[in-house]
């Protein structure tokens, strides 16, 4: 069942190619933040689980926000992936992969993006049906180069390569032909979010978007 669910969220996010991460600390930001960054053209939105007000974030989000596609990241173990199911989570991302987790996964509902970062990962997680998976973190595992140097032997394989992607190596990634997506939070600055400046973050997501539409 994961590995069909897995299929379903690469498909998705290929359609918007970047993928805000958001680490929310003030739930009043949650729905006015995801707004902004849909009406950017940004739709998918990863909320990690890094902050108390995480879940709440994502069920306003799920209930208030028309057009956002809001997941959940962090999800280290099967508790991390019920809870956020249970708010409206539609997809669960998270840095790495264990049995346990990969285990669990297979009752979940939704799809789960796990994280690998070495040739002996990816080829773990192609053994287990997924093919769609998280290149974290990015830059510090080799970044474009490394992501080029795995296509040839695992041809399988996608990508959302996340940590230190930017406005400056962003199409460098996108170009790589088996990156699906990326993600990142240079779309939504701590400074901004703070600001309640959504007007600005609505421009650097429409700025993002911009390569899925040329």
């Amino acid at each position: 069942m994961q590995s069909s669910l897995n299929q379903k969220l690469l498909s998705s996010c290929a359609a918007v190619r970047v993928v805000p991460v958001l680490t929310i600390v003030d739930v009043a930001h949650a729905v006015p933040l995801a707004r902004a960054l849909v009406a950017g053209g940004l739709t998918a939105l990863e909320i990690t689980l890094r902050t108390p007000v995480a879940l709440d974030a994502i069920r306003r989000i799920a209930e208030e926000v028309e057009g956002a596609f809001v997941g959940a990241g962090t999800v280290l173990d099967a508790r991390h992936g019920e809870q956020a199911i249970g708010v409206g989570a539609r997809f669960l991302v998270s840095p790495g992969s264990t049995s346990a987790l990969l285990s669990a996964a297979q009752n979940f509902s939704v799809p789960l993006l796990p994280g690998a970062a070495t040739a002996s990962e990816v080829m773990a997680l192609l053994d287990h049906g997924i093919r769609f998976m998280k290149f974290f973190p990015a830059e510090q595992s080799g970044g474009v180069s490394a992501l080029k140097a795995l296509a040839p032997p695992l041809a399988d394989a996608k990508f959302c390569p996340t940590g230190g992607v930017s406005p400056a190596n962003l199409a460098a990634y996108l170009a790589c032909p088996n990156v699906v997506c990326v993600g990142g939070s240079w779309v939504a600055p701590q400074a901004l979010v703070d600001a309640g400046d959504w007007a600005a973050i609505e421009r650097l997501a429409l700025t993002a978007s911009t390569p899925r539409r040329s």
